[in-house]
């Protein structure tokens, strides 16, 4: 089987959130399975020297997006049986950030139609096409309006992958024959219309073979209205081709027993060493606790979908307990103001850092007890599954991937890799982050078990490759 995976980012090269690390493992993982998987993305400028250095030219052609005929270079690396290639356009990609250009529509536009004009001309026919989030949304629509009558495209199966409903690429209607090349028909006939905008993510919905989501919860969500974004009456209308996928991690860059980030390296046989990285993790931020006073760990941005106003109410709650919390990442101003204002009322309990560095979130995944992670919806997530890789337990929001990833404690049993609540509540989630404090204190062999089973769970790319190979093998029997 033949895939082409296309993404706006793919890790290593560029990344800016979940999308580009499953755009840089998934499609190793296929590969790993015998499949024969191609990867394409713009070549931005920020894509580092030391990436472009390896990459190959092979040729360039021109696009045709609407009256515009653009320059397209494209440049090859391979690695792990993957083949990487580049599109160039320095009119579009080489620019300050990755998103967030006055001109997003038309760049993401050119790099979608660019991705189908591409194919012919590298020799590389795909038996499907697997596109991630709005910026490739438009690749399937294309392929429905330009390619799929074609003898040369003809059969290529298409699916879409929602990470973040969200963001769904919705502009004027003005966009459609000026930017995107598409005739006004097909926003009068609803087909490009949403709420009376250009929607990019709706018809991709409409136009692919199948229509995935990055955990089984959230494609059962996202068909809701409050989930849903106003999207919700197309995915129920088309909810026989919508499933969810789990994303898995990089076991081996996430691997306690190698991370060259720790203090002190250890495994699920020498989880005592875990607590050399606590007392480490404490010194470096400036804290310190005895042995019964829980480490509670927060990385992420801070923002309203990551459950920060949940935080934001029981706050002063929480640091009156007999806790320590470390904080990590950047958002919106109120709640970055929020946790400096609480580390100069909480010296000795809080330490804040309004920045990101993977060196120290990989210790705060080692180094805490507890990992926090209240979101008010979570696609799949990845920090809850790393800081169980560490031997750190999850306190999560029943939502998404957050409920299926995270096994809650359950007291009669034991069985467990975390602690969960399912409604948006902010004293629901303080009543268990004291339960958890709780059971730290008085039963730390209940507390070893959940690490155990959380550091002995399966949260590789094996797994979930295999069921999107599947996916696509439906996808190509019709």
């Amino acid at each position: 089987m033949k895939v082409l995976y296309v993404a706006s980012e793919v890790a290593p090269f560029i990344k800016t959130g979940g999308l580009g690390d499953v755009a840089g493992s998934l499609p190793k993982a296929l590969a790993a399975k015998g499949c024969e998987v191609a990867v394409v993305c713009p070549l931005y400028s920020k894509i580092g020297r030391e990436w472009r250095d390896k990459m190959y030219y092979i040729k360039s052609l021109y696009v045709q997006l609407a009256w515009r005929n653009q320059y397209c270079g494209i440049f090859v690396y391979e690695d792990a049986g993957v083949k990487y290639y580049f599109l160039d356009n320095e009119y579009y990609f080489a620019r300050n950030q990755v998103y967030g250009e006055y001109d997003d529509a038309e760049r993401f536009a050119f790099f979608s139609r660019a991705v189908l004009e591409m194919l012919p001309e590298i020799g590389f026919r795909p038996d499907v096409i697997n596109c991630n989030d709005w910026q490739s949304a438009l690749v399937p629509v294309y392929y429905c309006l330009n390619y799929n009558y074609r003898p040369w495209y003809e059969g290529i199966k298409t699916v879409f992958t929602i990470h973040n409903i969200q963001f769904q690429g919705q502009y004027g209607r003005e966009i459609l024959s000026y930017v995107l090349g598409i005739d006004d028909y097909h926003f009068d006939n609803g087909f490009m219309q949403q709420d009376g905008d250009v929607n990019m993510m709706k018809a991709a919905i409409v136009c692919a073979d199948r229509v995935t989501t990055v955990s089984s919860t959230y494609a059962g969500e996202i068909q809701t209205p409050f989930y849903g974004f106003h999207l919700d009456p197309v995915l129920r209308w088309n909810q026989g081709k919508v499933s969810g996928i789990v994303n898995g991690i990089d076991v081996d860059a996430y691997n306690p027993e190698t991370d060259p980030h720790l203090f002190k390296n250890y495994s699920v046989n020498t989880l005592d060493d875990k607590k050399e990285n606590r007392k480490q993790l404490l010194a470096m931020c400036g804290l310190q606790a005895d042995d019964e006073t829980p480490v509670i760990g927060m990385v992420g941005r801070l923002t309203s979908q990551k459950g920060l106003d949940l935080i934001q109410c029981v706050l002063n709650d929480i640091l009156e307990q007999d806790v320590r919390l470390i904080v990590l990442g950047t958002g919106d101003y109120a709640y970055e103001q929020m946790f400096i204002n609480a580390k100069w009322q909480y010296p000795d309990k809080i330490s804040t850092n309004i920045m990101f560095s993977n060196d120290l979130a990989n210790k705060i995944y080692a180094g805490c007890d507890l990992f926090l992670m209240p979101s008010l919806f979570e696609p799949c997530g990845l920090a809850q599954m790393i800081a169980m890789r560490y031997g750190t337990l999850p306190l999560v929001r029943e939502t998404g991937g957050l409920k299926d990833t995270v096994i809650p404690y359950n007291q009669f049993t034991g069985e467990g890799t975390g602690f969960s609540f399912s409604n948006y509540n902010a004293h629901e989630m303080l009543h268990v982050i004291k339960s958890a404090c709780f059971l730290f204190r008085h039963n730390q062999e209940a507390w070893r078990a959940m690490q155990i089973a959380g550091m002995t769970t399966d949260f590789s790319w094996d797994h979930s490759a295999q069921v999107y190979l599947d996916l696509y093998q439906s996808a190509i029997n019709g």
